[in-house]
């Protein structure tokens, strides 16, 4: 895949809210793309410009031909200032430096996630069968279960708050 076209293909939504980003990476991207947008915009108009001078045809239009004639000669003459970008490439390294460290961080992230989330799955996979459940092996897991329940036989409640509008009557 061409990077043009890897480029339009990237889901800048997504890619800001669901990986869970730091705040800081994802203004940074933002305003990548913005960067990026401006100047492809840029780009795009400048080589639309028609870029050639038809000195003949401003010969013809003026009376005055030196001036044309000198015009030609500056143009001809004319070369651009070299101008030295390791400053500015040096501060592109740093940035990229960093977001690499970030991405880094990022992904060691997303792979501790994964992890978990493999974890749980094994877990869920080999757990027993809810039907097979008895009530010592939920109290086992959640012994606040039993603290609520003893609270609730003390104060004599034996109907649990809510449970009928959530689940419906007991058998009719």
């Amino acid at each position: 895949m061409s990077t043009s076209r890897a480029v339009a293909a990237l889901d800048w939504t997504k890619l800001t809210v669901s990986l869970g980003l730091q705040k800081e990476t994802v203004a940074a991207l933002i305003a990548f793309r913005k960067r990026n947008e401006e100047a492809k915009r840029v780009v795009t108009a400048l080589k639309e410009q028609k870029t050639d001078v038809d000195f003949e045809h401003y010969r013809k239009l003026l009376k005055n031909s030196v001036i044309v004639n000198e015009a030609e000669k500056n143009l001809k003459a004319f070369k651009p200032n070299k101008v030295d970008l390791a400053k500015q490439l040096k501060i592109i390294d740093e940035f990229e430096a960093k977001a690499v460290a970030k991405a880094q961080r990022t992904a060691s992230k997303v792979d501790a996630e994964l992890n978990d989330l493999q974890k749980a799955l094994v877990n869920i996979e080999q757990a027993r069968p809810f039907e097979d459940l008895t009530v010592a092996d939920v109290v086992g897991a959640k012994p606040e279960i039993n603290v609520a329940l003893e609270k609730m036989m003390k104060r004599g409640q034996w109907e649990v708050p809510g449970y009928e509008e959530k689940f419906g009557g007991g058998p009719s």
